[in-house]
């Protein structure tokens, strides 16, 4: 049986590389509403699937036909990627427990009314929600 212990632990949750260099804050609440959201893509997803839709299109048909498929196929990749770059998301609104009322967005959870978060931020900017222990 061969280990490896330097691999990462599954089911353990990750963080960005650099976030041992950044102070983070964190408020803890209660989260008292939730809304299905879909996190619209940056633009990244769509351009690289324009691209490989292009390469894809361009193998395709010969002569004038060869121009055709690979504009469709950038056009039709473009799409599919700005689909698949979509997240589905929550939007939580949180009584902190100083009582402020907050609204964040967590991408890829499934959280409910009445369970108690962490909501931690660096740089002022949300970047994670957990459940508070």
């Amino acid at each position: 049986m061969i280990g490896f212990g330097g691999c990462a632990q599954s089911g353990v949750p990750q963080v960005d590389a650099d976030a041992s260099r950044y102070e983070m804050m964190s408020q803890s609440g209660v989260i008292t509403d939730v809304r299905a959201v879909v996190v619209k893509d940056e633009g990244s997803g769509g351009f690289l699937g324009a691209i490989v839709g292009g390469v894809l299109g361009s193998t395709m048909g010969g002569g004038r036909g060869s121009v055709l498929t690979t504009l469709g196929g950038g056009l039709v990749g473009a799409y599919a990627g700005n689909e698949i770059g979509k997240s589905n998301a929550q939007e939580l609104s949180v009584t902190l427990d100083n009582r402020q009322e907050v609204v964040v967005v967590s991408k890829g959870t499934q959280f409910f009314v009445g369970q108690r978060v962490k909501i931690v931020k660096r740089n002022g900017r949300v970047y994670n929600v957990e459940l508070a222990k």
